[in-house]
């Protein structure tokens, strides 16, 4: 599906994911690492900053700001492992804008058939019409690989969605990142990384459209004529759910569970006006540590971690100027030479910020013509959580 250059570009920085089984524990090496030296290394790494949460047994997670890029604490960022339905978030962020969400489609069976089987799906049947919209929902709420392939289809097919995420994932500098299918589910070579899911939350993030979706906790759902049914967003940290409370300030953004990877969850928040974005990837515990461990990091991130100096940056897409890898990413400069050292850590803020909580999100888009767009919330859906289907 990729083109001979960026084979080439990923040989040279040894991130070939061929070569590696699909629970690889292989750091980007310091003379290449995207984002900073300090993140090719393994173990902890934080500068400044004390008090990060005594349990956490996920094999990598990352804590980032959103707004300036600045990296305040991670544990093997570039650890490649299964993503989940965490790499579902690349998917998004690659098609959601070619297809118009008001758009109708009735479903065939073809679009189903290479579904993976034991697939988390959420209901999408032959024969029964569904808007663009309707299946983003059952993209982002029930992590549906039904709606994704039929999304997959629209869009020219699995091989062309497939190399349209890989040459995304290239754009974002995602080098950790090797896209086999657009579902996430477990195949051979599928792999991504804390430091890449993060990359994908955070540009996904900027369009209206996605933060509207992972925010949403509740939607109806086509069950053919006028019946519908309701569906729950699988985010625990947004819904509650399984006896979690819901995170203050929650925004999204994407959690992921297979039998093999275990769970992976990147979630974002806002308090007092900071937003941080937090990936955690396959703690050794039960369904809830993903959200638990989540939610310390938070923690962490909007008490201690404020005295954080930054041991790496979330590099540009290199469509939207950032630096080449082994380069300094301009926006990322301060960064860099507060990792080294130097005086100061400010880095470059934003030019928008995400509000407080699931309903800030929907206020930035305004709330009239959002009002048309959203479905009721606050009824609990039936079914299995995130936690207990694959996908």
């Amino acid at each position: 599906m990729r083109d001979c250059s960026r084979l080439s570009r990923r040989a040279a920085l040894g991130l070939t994911a061929a070569a590696l089984p699909l629970s690889a524990a292989t750091p980007a090496s310091a003379a290449t690492a995207i984002g900073g030296a300090r993140l090719a290394r393994t173990g902890i790494q934080v500068r400044g900053a004390t008090g990060l949460p005594r349990k956490l047994t996920a094999l990598s997670w990352l804590v980032a700001d959103h707004d300036t890029g600045e990296v305040l604490a991670s544990f093997d960022a570039h650890r490649r492992l299964a993503p989940a339905s965490t790499l579902k978030m690349l998917f998004a962020d690659t098609v959601l804008r070619k297809l118009d969400r008001e758009m109708k489609y009735k479903v065939t069976d073809a679009d189903l058939a290479d579904v993976p089987a034991g697939s988390s799906l959420v209901g999408v049947k032959p024969g029964i019409t569904y808007s663009i919209h309707q299946l983003w929902q059952g993209v982002f709420l029930r992590s549906g690989n039904d709606a994704v392939h039929v999304l997959a289809h629209l869009n020219g097919g699995l091989a062309k969605t497939v190399a349209e995420m890989q040459a995304r994932a290239d754009d974002l500098q995602a080098l950790d990142t090797h896209v086999v299918s657009p579902d996430g589910f477990d195949h051979k070579g599928q792999l991504s990384s804390a430091y890449d899911l993060t990359l994908f939350a955070r540009q996904g993030l900027k369009d209206g459209d996605f933060r509207g979706y992972c925010g949403t906790r509740t939607a109806d759902f086509p069950a053919g004529g006028k019946k519908t049914f309701q569906i729950q967003n699988t985010d625990r940290l947004l819904t509650g759910a399984w006896g979690l409370g819901t995170y203050k300030g929650l925004i999204g953004v994407k959690n992921g569970y297979t039998s093999h990877a275990g769970n992976t969850f990147t979630g974002a928040a806002v308090r007092g006006g900071r937003t941080l974005l937090v990936t955690v990837m396959h703690p050794k515990s039960g369904g809830n540590a993903v959200y638990e461990e989540t939610a310390a990091l938070l923690d962490w991130g909007f008490g201690k971690g404020g005295a954080a100096q930054a041991v790496g940056a979330l590099v540009e897409p290199l469509s939207e100027g950032g630096a080449k890898a082994g380069a300094t990413p301009a926006p990322a400069r301060k960064t860099a030479e507060a990792a080294a050292g130097a005086p100061g850590s400010a880095g470059r803020p934003s030019s928008w910020r995400l509000l407080e909580g699931a309903a800030g999100t929907v206020a930035l888009l305004g709330a009239g013509a959002w009002a048309l767009r959203r479905r009721k919330t606050g009824a609990t859906a039936k079914g299995k959580p995130d936690g207990e289907q694959p996908g």
